[in-house]
């Protein structure tokens, strides 16, 4: 299924990339249609039905993508997606898109837990931190988290680095159970 989803997603990073598209529009109307999927069920059900014949689902969708104004190779994925019944892995599909889309601009997802809620200069100079480390632009998703005690925790992609107090508190314990 992951391969499925990959596919797709980078059939339309490409043709987004192609006709040098605004990436960022391209992502918000990508996640407008599945927030749409996600709230009404009779949708779901409509592009999900083989007895719904395809002139119907793509009318559907015109109308929807009409409404928040998506590009055309935005609508014109979504009719794919809906032709070849892959509405269930929509949600895997658009993850899979933004994944990629943002290995192909040079950005890193990173996700920053901290003790406490970080001021905007702080997180402003985390994620200066961030791009020096990895080389890459940053889009980070911050999370506050009493339990570290303080400092913070990056993750970036599978790896993490923990500078949280928590974090250095059991690195000692380790250090002192094998001396």
């Amino acid at each position: 299924m992951a391969a499925v989803a990959s596919r797709y997603a980078r059939a339309l990073v490409d043709v987004v990339l192609a006709n040098k598209a605004d990436t960022e529009l391209a992502r918000q109307q990508l996640r407008d249609i599945v927030q749409a999927v996600h709230d009404s069920d009779a949708l779901r059900r409509v592009w999900e039905s083989p007895a719904v014949p395809a002139e119907q689902k793509r009318a559907v969708l015109d109308g929807i993508a009409k409404q928040i104004g998506a590009a055309r190779p935005i609508r014109n994925f979504m009719a794919v997606i809906i032709d070849h019944r892959r509405i269930a892995m929509l949600d895997d599909i658009v993850r899979q898109f933004e994944t990629e889309l943002d290995a192909q601009l040079g950005f890193a997802e990173v996700e920053i837990s901290s003790a406490r809620t970080l001021s905007p200069e702080e997180k402003r100079e985390l994620e200066s931190r961030v791009e020096r480390m990895t080389g890459k632009k940053v889009r980070a998703r911050y999370t506050a988290n009493p339990g570290l005690l303080g400092g913070v925790m990056v993750k970036v992609g599978s790896t993490i680095y923990d500078g949280s107090v928590r974090g250095q508190l059991e690195k000692m314990r380790q250090e002192l159970s094998m001396a």
